[in-house]
């Protein structure tokens, strides 16, 4: 494998403090050297890449894609899924259980395995915590971990079953095995198409209070105390939540928390007149939680920022806001929203990939995330400036249901590269 010398780059580093101007060598798959500016080493054997000052920065780590395998493949395969993934500048992409079946066990997941092969970028999988998502009887854990399942969640299946709950943690924590969960309250949570308030009224639309979101969290920290489970949140989108958060967190729990990059960009306003591409679970929330949020991950409080991307064909959205289905794609939408969050709200391009690929890549002990030498060289090369108006029909996903339709967005990707070997360029 010929040596790669990727030259006048500005280097994101999720480490550091700041971007800045350098190289990176790249041999047999890992980063070997870094050179700061000025450095001009002589390497007439590599691969020259000349990156034109452009921004080059660990290969995203997308927690929680839905790929529709087994089951709906005509909404997303691992091919598609793997296609628009290199285009987003994602380079592994860890997938949700809640297919038809669920990957609830180690036959489930090896077919997910095989499949996996034809995305091109890395996959990981996560498996049900119960069987069937149902939150009744828990999943041969060991025996799911043993077959590669990084992580266990029912994804928003969540369950009233408290003690299945706890033994499914107490059995989780044994093994060392990482649960992630939808923290809502169910009851209160149940047919809710928006988050409550004088929106929501004028609307007529079934709400949800924030504080579902708190009791959800209050719920499964009592459970984390209990326990001493290894804990993910998979969203935290309110205000009212973060407390409860950070007092897990300085009471020394072993918690995290993400959240969609659609939450991050995105408010209850957005949905105007009953527009279904902006219907994503949980609910968009009010202006003063997206800047709440916003700043939670400024500081640290919230860990990971995730496409929480989820294909839904054309017949489930296009339907009264009520009946239509939640969610939408995101793998290649995910880079230039974040990018709103550089240019609008002021977050450094390093802090930015902290959330996007260094934070997940340890929480699930997963290859690349730095541009330390000796890491895997999954790299994106992105110009964070450009701008560009999304049509959605040039995704590259099957489904074609993102909220960003029509915006003007800046933040472009140029090349992908997995092990140093290229996956994506920009034509």
């Amino acid at each position: 494998m010929t040596a790669k010398l990727f030259h006048n780059a500005t280097l994101i580093d999720p480490e550091a403090d700041t971007p800045r101007l350098g190289a990176l060598l790249v041999k047999d798959g890992q980063i070997a050297e870094v050179f700061d500016e000025g450095v001009t080493p002589s390497l007439p054997s590599a691969d020259l890449i000349d990156c034109r000052g452009k921004c080059l920065a660990p290969g995203i780590v997308d927690i929680g894609v839905k790929v529709c395998e087994p089951g709906a493949r005509h909404l997303e395969s691992y091919r598609s899924a793997g296609h628009a993934a290199a285009a987003g500048g994602v380079t592994t992409i860890v997938t949700r259980p809640d297919t038809d079946p669920a990957l609830d066990s180690p036959e489930t997941l090896e077919f997910a395995r095989r499949r996996a092969q034809e995305a091109g970028v890395r996959v990981h999988a996560m498996a049900a915590l119960t069987k069937g998502r149902a939150g009744q009887e828990m999943t041969e854990i060991g025996f799911l971990s043993d077959a590669g399942a990084v992580a266990f969640t029912d994804c928003d299946h969540v369950t009233t079953n408290t003690k299945a709950l706890q033994r499914a943690f107490t059995y989780a924590r044994q093994l060392g095995a990482l649960v992630m969960c939808h923290v809502q309250e169910p009851n209160l949570s149940a047919g809710a198409a928006a988050t409550s308030g004088k929106f929501a009224t004028l609307r007529a639309l079934p709400a949800v209070s924030p504080l579902a979101e708190r009791m959800g969290l209050e719920r499964d920290m009592a459970l984390v105390e209990a326990t001493g489970v290894r804990y993910h949140a998979d969203q935290i989108t309110t205000a009212a939540a973060l407390p409860t958060l950070r007092r897990a967190k300085d009471a020394g729990l072993d918690v995290t928390a993400g959240v969609s990059i659609h939450h991050l960009t995105l408010n209850a306003l957005d949905v105007a007149d009953y527009r279904t591409f902006f219907k994503v679970k949980p609910p968009l929330r009010d202006e003063d939680d997206r800047r709440a949020v916003v700043e939670a991950l400024r500081e640290g409080l919230i860990d990971i920022i995730h496409s929480m991307h989820t294909p839904q064909d054309e017949e489930s959205k296009r339907l009264p806001f009520e009946e239509a289905a939640s969610g939408a794609v995101a793998l290649e939408t995910l880079l230039p929203a974040a990018m709103r969050l550089h240019h609008s709200e002021g977050l450094s391009l390093p802090q930015i990939w902290r959330a996007l690929s260094l934070n997940p890549a340890r929480r699930l002990g997963l290859e690349g995330g730095n541009l330390s030498v000796g890491a895997t060289a999954d790299l994106v090369l992105f110009d964070a400036g450009a701008p560009f108006v999304l049509d959605r029909t040039t995704l590259r996903s099957k489904c074609k249901n993102t909220p960003f339709d029509g915006q003007r967005m800046q933040g472009r990707v140029l090349a992908t590269y997995l092990g140093g070997e290229v996956i994506y360029e920009r034509a």
